[in-house]
């Protein structure tokens, strides 16, 4: 497959708890799809563009090439989200003594993760930081907007209304919660592990 030019298809197909099917649907079907549509559609415009008019004001190169970065991360943010979800909920792996390790236990962790949730306009990202060595919560308010350079998704959660407001209105903590009772922690630990190359 490759990147960006295909839909990804959902790791998980039972119904997940408290996260209804419609929410899933809309999410993945339009939303998700969507993007992946338009980072084809501007692959194509970047063919044709006269890069000879570029300049840092205005300019057809300079738009596409912000969409691209906006669309791109769209996609992987919301192929990472939903690479997490399926499983029963219960913390497994040395993910959480890794969790444990950086945050001085899971529970701290988790609790700065939930009140980020709460903060971010877009997205919470549990992420390796190549820099450091270590794991660190971020926010994004947008897709390309907050990510940390040097850094690997190991469990994004989408903030974003259309995430969780069929479901729970404006109740987003609510929405967390149902959240963490959905995280597949072995995918989590799969992934936390080949980026650590354990």
């Amino acid at each position: 497959m490759k990147k960006y030019e295909e839909i990804k298809k959902l790791s998980f197909s039972k119904p997940l708890t408290r996260i209804s099917e419609k929410t899933i649907s809309i999410h993945y079907d339009k939303l998700y799809q969507g993007y992946v549509k338009k980072w084809q559609e501007i692959q194509e415009k970047l063919k044709e563009i006269d890069k000879s008019t570029s300049n840092a004001t205005f300019s057809d190169l300079r738009e596409l090439k912000l969409e691209e970065g906006f669309a791109a991360d769209a996609i992987l943010l919301h192929e990472a989200y939903f690479d997490v979800l399926g499983g029963n909920g219960n913390p497994e792996g040395d993910i959480v003594d890794a969790i444990a390790k950086d945050f001085g236990s899971f529970e701290a962790w988790r609790e700065e993760f939930e009140a980020s949730g709460l903060a971010a306009r877009g997205w919470v990202v549990l992420a390796y930081d190549f820099n450091d060595g270590k794991l660190h919560n971020y926010i994004a308010d947008l897709h390309n907007q907050g990510g940390v350079w040097g850094t690997s998704p190991i469990l994004v959660l989408d903030v974003y209304e259309h995430a969780y407001f069929i479901d729970y209105g404006s109740d987003r903590k609510n929405y967390i919660e149902a959240f963490f009772q959905n995280l597949n922690w072995e995918a989590i630990n799969k992934k936390f592990l080949k980026i650590v190359r354990k």
